[in-house]
């Protein structure tokens, strides 16, 4: 079966073209350039119309993308679809519908479940739930604690993402910060270690003194002072320290201040696959500042916490850089009553992997970055430094996974609303903002999941492979 899709704008490996772009059943069999077509025009010139790959014949379906922009599939390297035991609040097959809408067609699922996720038999039945339920391609984090040293030797390093280690109290109860526990971690494991870095002390004492100072009703804002840089960098440093001792592979999640970006390994795109400590930037601290607290409360609630426009712009800077390699969402669905009530009741995280893409646009028409890096952040470099295998990029061979997104009438924006929302939490921390962008169609091997808010529900993802 092949699929073409035509008068395509390509953004793939630092390059902007027209392009026709022909599936073969799951994979890239051909990118046909056309550099002699008007900027203007979608029908072309003689030459192309009687070229013969555009013989009408060949295919089973014809996608004229009529000049919208045809990019891979953007690769999520951390999301928490809450499945098994939090369903309430999200799943597998609701978060990978939302990912395939926003032109997600890779995940990377986070242990912290109920149970956790941490023993090799409780990993094999989280892929065993993907491969019956998710549209997308999936993988899932094996999550560390003070005592599975061993199953984590064991892991298969073809078929799992990386190990999770809660270097500070989140959702679950997998924290381990035992610093002999963390070395022999480091030292053991075969997987690249992904960390959430924040100390549970410090947090602890400032959270405190903050009840001491508002008792139950602190502000939101004072979210970022109690979850503080401090916290982050102590714990985040203390991961750094122990993985050049072990020559381990570390990859900080979530950063969210400038103090943190010196721990990271530089380097351009070319050297990416072989640094040794990375970094990933989330949506939610590239887009918001904590101005925010004051206009969403709680619905800006994460953990670690939005902090500054410095810092924001610090995050944007390293991005551009190459001193961060990935951008991602951080993707935690909370119900409306998780999310309603006083701050220290109240869960910190929000759903995001829907939006991603049309956040980082909307930062991109507003020059914070190019499209160009923006693909890379978002797909190229997720399958390299996770070393995923034939995924990532358009390339001939490579799996047809694949976002087709589009500019919207300057008169009819993209605005977030609890109509189009399509998470099972009923609500997003973007609701009323207007976007530029829309995804129109999304691929996954070869597949349409996703056409126009019509989704295919016969498709379902693979299990990503590592090399």
């Amino acid at each position: 079966m092949k699929t073409l899709i035509k008068n395509g704008i390509v953004v793939n490996e630092g390059l902007i073209f027209k392009a026709d772009i022909i599936i073969d059943n799951d994979s890239i069999s051909d990118i046909v350039t056309h550099p002699y077509l008007d900027s203007d025009s979608d029908s072309g010139s003689d030459e192309q119309k009687d070229a013969p790959h555009l013989d009408a014949s060949l295919y089973s379906e014809i996608i004229d993308a009529g000049g919208a922009y045809v990019i891979p599939g953007i690769i999520d390297d951390q999301v928490h679809f809450r499945e098994p035991g939090l369903t309430r609040k999200g799943d597998i097959m609701e978060g990978s519908r939302a990912a395939a809408a926003g032109g997600v067609t890779s995940f990377m699922d986070m242990p912290n479940v109920n149970p956790p996720t941490v023993s090799l038999q409780l990993l094999e039945e989280k892929q065993q739930l993907a491969a019956q339920k998710s549209a997308v391609n999936y993988s899932f984090y094996l999550g560390a604690n003070s005592d599975n040293l061993e199953e984590i030797k064991r892991v298969n390093k073809l078929t799992t993402c990386g190990l999770k280690i809660f270097m500070g109290s989140s959702t679950g109860n997998m924290l381990v910060d035992d610093v002999s526990v963390l070395e022999a971690i480091f030292a053991e494991s075969p997987l690249l270690i992904a960390t959430h870095c924040e100390d549970t002390p410090t947090i602890n004492q400032n959270l405190a003194t903050y009840r001491a100072k508002y008792g139950d009703d602190i502000p939101p804002a004072c979210h970022p002072l109690i979850r503080s840089r401090e916290a982050c960098l102590k714990s985040s440093s203390l991961a750094a320290r122990i993985a050049h001792k072990y020559n381990s592979r570390l990859h900080i999640l979530h950063l969210s201040t400038a103090d943190e970006l010196p721990l990271l390994d530089k380097g351009d795109k070319g050297a990416r696959k072989t640094k040794r400590i990375t970094g990933e930037a989330c949506i939610h601290h590239l887009w918001f500042n904590d101005s925010a607290y004051a206009e969403r409360g709680n619905f800006v609630k994460w953990n670690p916490a939005i902090k500054t426009e410095n810092d924001r712009q610090s995050l944007l800077k390293a991005v551009n850089d190459n001193v961060i390699d990935i951008i991602a969402t951080d993707h935690a669905p909370h119900t409306l009553e998780d999310k309603n009530g006083l701050y220290a009741q109240v869960a910190g995280g929000g759903p995001m992997v829907q939006h991603s893409l049309i956040v980082m646009l909307e930062l991109m028409k507003q020059g914070a970055i190019s499209l160009e890096t923006l693909v890379d952040r978002m797909a190229h470099a997720p399958a390299d430094i996770f070393h995923i295998k034939g995924r990532g990029y358009l390339r001939k061979g490579y799996k047809a996974d694949i976002c087709i997104f589009k500019e919207v009438p300057t008169d009819e924006p993209y605005i977030i609303s609890k109509n189009n929302i399509l998470y099972k939490c009923g609500w997003s921390p973007l609701e009323g903002l207007e976007f530029s962008f829309k995804v129109q169609t999304t691929f996954v091997n070869g597949k349409k999941v996703y056409a126009d808010g019509t989704f295919f529900d016969d498709v379902r993802g693979e299990m990503l492979q590592f090399e």
